[in-house]
């Protein structure tokens, strides 16, 4: 029996070489595609890691003092808020899947206090918010114009309602006590609870606080744009530094 002879190729049939090659661009590009993916997470982590890293911690009275200056017996009168001193605020977010603890801080912060014996009886705190600054200008930009509208509220102010007994330590001791007050922010006020420190340092005393805030409160909008999202409870953390009024 004689075989039948190969049929041959029509001449308008397709070639196999370019279905090959889109076959070999495909693989390419889901490749590219899990690069970029790991690249992303990669570089989401390396900057979440350099941001937890850069954050500042919760300001607290220095375990190590100057020797106080001041006559122990006499420490009633005014105080002032000022040179020293520091304020902002503390906040979580989570860029791409990664958690982002974020501090911003300024120096611009001012007051007074009345202490009776150790007995701190009135204070108020005030902060430059449009001050406050992280890392990230964006950032800034945003919480000053956006979140905080910093033209129409520049300030931020706490203001103790009742006296803090057992508050002005001596020597080289420090005490940790509650503070009932108010905090005005965004052109809200509302009552809250501050935990202190209070140490002598030099010629006057350090005092920290931290007052837990949520956002909405204060009819602040945390920022939601997806990719990050900042959560609507934080902080208002603050160390100043008050010396006798002349």
């Amino acid at each position: 029996m004689t075989s039948a002879p190969n049929s041959p190729i029509p001449p308008d049939a397709p070639a196999p070489r370019p279905r090959r090659r889109l076959v070999i661009v495909l693989v390419v590009l889901v490749v590219v595609a899990v690069f970029a993916v790991v690249a992303v997470a990669i570089g989401t982590r390396a900057y979440t890691s350099s941001e937890n890293a850069k954050a500042s911690a919760t300001p607290t009275v220095a375990a190590s003092r100057a020797p106080s200056t001041l006559d122990a017996a006499d420490l009633s009168g005014a105080w002032t808020v000022g040179r020293g001193s520091e304020a902002g605020y503390r906040v979580h977010e989570v860029l791409n899947g990664s958690d982002v603890t974020v501090t911003g801080r300024t120096s611009e912060v001012t007051g007074t206090a009345t202490v009776d014996g150790t007995t701190i009886s009135a204070a108020t705190i005030t902060v430059q918010v449009g001050d406050i600054a992280t890392d990230s200008a964006q950032r800034d930009s945003y919480f000053r114009d956006s979140a905080l509208d910093t033209q129409a509220f520049p300030t931020a102010t706490f203001t103790l309602t009742q006296p803090v007994s057992d508050a002005v330590p001596t020597g080289s001791g420090t005490t940790t006590v509650k503070a009932t007050g108010t905090l005005e922010l965004h052109g809200v006020t509302k009552p809250v609870t501050a935990t202190l420190q209070v140490g002598l340092n030099g010629d006057g005393v350090d005092v920290s606080g931290t007052v837990p805030i949520t956002f909405s409160d204060y009819s602040v909008q945390a920022p939601n744009l997806g990719f990050v999202k900042v959560d609507d409870t934080g902080a208002v953390e603050f160390l100043v530094h008050a010396t006798p009024s002349s």
